[in-house]
């Protein structure tokens, strides 16, 4: 395994396209940052180049990160797997490249998202007007996203693997993190039990992450990682199951 990781890795590396999604990613939070900035000081009246209105955008743009997270997982696992029956037939076992690949393509969007928060905490404490606490509900707000941006990430290696299309997948993707609550919400109003169902929809979920950020109670919930939990295992199980059996053509 070891051996074809370091393979992996180096055609990670060599991937162009990934590293200039990774630059867009970080010119655009420098670039909304350095906005705010200036129409705070140009217009004193302006009540946005806060800190607080700064982190909101991010934590508000779950979606945009769920589709870095898509561009990021295909880097290694799009028209790459068309050589996926060489590979096999080398002795590498199925297995094998479903961790391999999830580990390598997860490991650079995790150093991304890294970077990128530190970026964002660099701007908005330094040229933007802080607010107490700012940090604080950040990181609490952030860690309540991860479970549910990590399931979206395996669903997406899973689905990838298994060739689903790439339009196919974001469709999934939109219908269970985007508009899942809302389906729920409108059938619990003739069936009771989808108003359980509904407090844990992904989409719901993050919408109350960043309204208890804006209104500076986030607290860690356990929601989050029940909600998280469940996609991640059910994404790990059909993958590793339905992978192991599917054809390689």
């Amino acid at each position: 395994m070891i051996n074809y990781l370091k393979s992996e890795q180096y055609r990670l590396l060599r991937k162009k396209s990934l590293h200039l999604t990774s630059l867009v990613c970080l010119l655009l939070i420098s670039a909304a940052g350095a906005v705010l900035a200036y129409f705070g000081k140009s217009e004193p009246s302006f009540p946005y180049a806060t800190s607080t209105f700064y982190y909101s955008n991010v934590l508000g743009g779950a979606g945009l990160i769920i589709l870095i997270a898509f561009i990021v997982n295909i880097s290694l696992t799009g028209k790459d797997t068309s050589v996926l029956k060489n590979t096999i037939s080398f002795g590498i076992t199925r297995m094998t490249v479903y961790w391999s690949k999830l580990i390598l393509t997860f490991g650079y969007f995790l150093l991304l998202c890294i970077v990128g928060l530190c970026l964002l905490i660099g701007i908005g404490e330094t040229v933007l007007q802080t607010d107490s606490g700012s940090i604080r509900n950040l990181m609490t707000a952030v860690v309540n996203m991860v479970p549910i941006i990590l399931s979206a990430f395996l669903l997406i290696h899973t689905l990838k693997l298994l060739k689903i299309g790439e339009v196919y997948i974001l469709v999934i993707l939109l219908g269970i993190y985007g508009f899942a609550g809302n389906l729920l919400w409108v059938l619990s109003k003739k069936f009771a039990f989808f108003k359980t169902l509904y407090e844990y929809a992904p989409d719901t979920l993050m919408s109350r992450n960043l309204l208890e950020f804006m209104d500076k109670t986030a607290h860690i919930g356990f929601p989050y990682y029940l909600t998280g939990g469940l996609l991640a295992a059910a994404a790990i199980v059909i993958g590793i199951v339905q992978f192991s059996k599917k054809p390689i053509d």
